[in-house]
């Protein structure tokens, strides 16, 4: 990767924070954020960044071997107002894994672990990006923040309760900070996570990219990112998963420097996942978001134990999928289920096929088969 000098290693910091676990209880249970954090840890450790000077803040759902700092609210909106004030050094990482939802104002609003339903306690990352940026924080000119976690529309989850909102405290504007956001998915989606491998397709991409650009460590004079050559690596390798059909999220980048401020919109994919039938092209939305609407259509999917009686008339093939812990909220369960079943081809018509069999409602299962068929193409001979 083409990039600067990089800093040395002790004059490098990163705030890690993966949230899997919630105070709003296991409706909100998210595998995978807590061990991309470590992984990414473990990356940094491997550039010689010292183990003090990556401030990791987890809940995990499992336990961890490395100690780790809670991520609350009051300890990470502490963090970002004053903790990192006291420290000194030129380039930070700012990784975060969790549930997040996008605000009526457009703002990304990113939930700390203390969140319950009643009080979904956030931090807002331009909020935080702007306190970072200004002489609050002393040095540190070099930042690449990296935030895996959705941005769908905050209406869409018909929250009882409305967002706490907080503007965090902004020192003096300053023209010494450049500031790069690799964010997972653009306004209105979600961020895919893999429950199987217990990771989010985007910090896995991200990993990936990072491991494969930056070299090994010991190979000479090692080098900081250029964060557009790295953000177009993690592009394509998101190109190739929505091509898989095992996602449909497109991740942006913003960038602030002194000279340039720039939201880039998400270029047209030159590999969009492919429409089964000309008829289907104009049908509403992308191909997985059509097979889920189809799905829970049937009134079957709000009860986990139907859901579970699905999955057992699949056969020996999907074993995979029944030992998946049923999800208690319909939508994320059948996402689950249905990016699992995505692995191998016709394993979506063996779904069809056991949906149809439980409920023989003409209607919903035309619905389902022209869904299936986006998605998976033609039913499987035999």
């Amino acid at each position: 990767m083409t990039g600067t000098a990089a800093p040395a290693p002790e004059r490098t910091f990163a705030v890690v924070v993966g949230i899997e676990r919630y105070a709003a209880g296991p409706d909100w249970d998210l595998p995978g954020p807590a061990g991309d954090a470590l992984r990414f840890r473990s990356w940094l450790l491997r550039l010689g960044v010292p183990e003090q000077n990556i401030l990791l803040h987890l809940n995990p759902l499992t336990g961890s071997d490395v100690p780790y700092r809670p991520a609350d609210h009051a300890t990470l909106r502490q963090l970002v107002v004053s903790g990192l004030h006291s420290l000194r050094g030129e380039a930070l990482w700012v990784w975060w894994g969790g549930h997040g939802v996008l605000d009526r104002a457009e703002r990304l609003r990113l939930f700390c672990e203390d969140a319950t339903t009643a009080d979904k306690r956030n931090l807002d990352l331009d909020s935080m990006r702007r306190t970072l940026a200004s002489d609050a924080l002393p040095g540190f000119g070099r930042q690449i923040w990296i935030v895996d976690a959705c941005q769908t529309f905050e209406e869409e989850y018909g929250f009882q309760h409305t967002l706490p909102a907080e503007t965090l405290p902004v020192g003096r504007r300053v023209q010494s900070h450049h500031q790069t956001l690799l964010l997972a998915a653009t306004r209105g989606q979600r961020a895919t996570n893999d429950p199987v491998r217990g990771t989010g397709l985007f910090s896995a991409s991200v990993l990936e990219a990072l491991d494969s650009r930056c070299g090994p460590v010991g190979g000479g004079a090692r080098q900081w990112p250029d964060p557009e050559a790295l953000f177009g690596d993690v592009q394509q390798r998101v190109e190739r998963l929505r091509a898989e059909r095992r996602t449909d999220q497109l991740p942006m980048m913003w960038l602030y420097a002194p000279q340039r401020s720039e939201h880039p919109a998400p270029p047209t994919p030159a590999t969009a996942p492919p429409r089964a039938a000309v008829g289907m092209a104009n049908a509403p939305g992308q191909p997985m978001e059509r097979l889920i609407g189809a799905l829970l259509a049937y009134p079957m999917m709000t009860d986990p134990e139907e859901r579970q009686a699905i999955i057992m008339e699949l056969g020996e093939a999907t074993r995979t999928v029944e030992r998946m812990r049923r999800h208690t909220k319909p939508r994320t369960d059948l996402i689950g289920i249905v990016r699992a079943l995505s692995e191998a081809p016709g394993e979506l018509w063996l779904l069809h096929a056991a949906v149809t069999l439980l409920d023989d409602d003409e209607q919903r299962a035309v619905a389902l088969e022209a869904a299936v068929h986006a998605c998976a193409g033609p039913r499987p001979a035999g």
